[in-house]
């Protein structure tokens, strides 16, 4: 069984797409919680309210990276994706974290982000665009097969 962490952007469906195209493979996804609200407001939810939102986004971090550190750490493989809108310097730290940690590193992004990721991507084992690139890349490692 292949433990694979699919880190990053939360705006689109490329973790179903990825999930969905490795059906059959022996592959166990994790992720991080996807729920924006719910990854913003767990820290006061669980651990009580703050009236400064330095505060209540530092307590949501804090509960976010226990899950976060478990299945990059726990993890074989991470691809994190970084996509079109937003900065997600969360997405950064994760490949670094992953990369620090000597997991084999997916990175999924647009041509666009070439130059602005170009640190990360010298850290990653393959830059992909699409899922469906991940996807191939889980097969000929389990399988040993290339796309037909």
């Amino acid at each position: 069984m292949l433990s694979v962490y699919l880190s990053g952007e939360i705006h689109t469906d490329w973790r179903e797409q990825i999930i969905e195209g490795a059906k059959g493979l022996d592959v166990e996804f994790s992720a991080p919680v996807t729920d924006h609200g719910a990854s913003d407001d767990c820290g006061v939810e669980i651990l009580g309210a703050e009236e400064n939102k330095y505060w209540h986004d530092h307590k949501g971090a804090m509960v976010n990276a226990i899950r976060t550190r478990k299945g990059i750490e726990e993890a074989d493989l991470v691809v994190v994706r970084f996509g079109d809108k937003y900065k997600q310097w969360n997405a950064a730290f994760d490949a670094g974290y992953a990369s620090a940690m000597g997991k084999s590193l997916i990175i999924l992004q647009p041509p666009e982000h070439d130059h602005a990721l170009k640190e990360v991507d010298a850290a990653a084992l393959a830059v992909t665009r699409e899922p469906g690139q991940v996807v191939e890349i889980l097969r000929y490692v389990l399988e040993g097969t290339l796309p037909k």
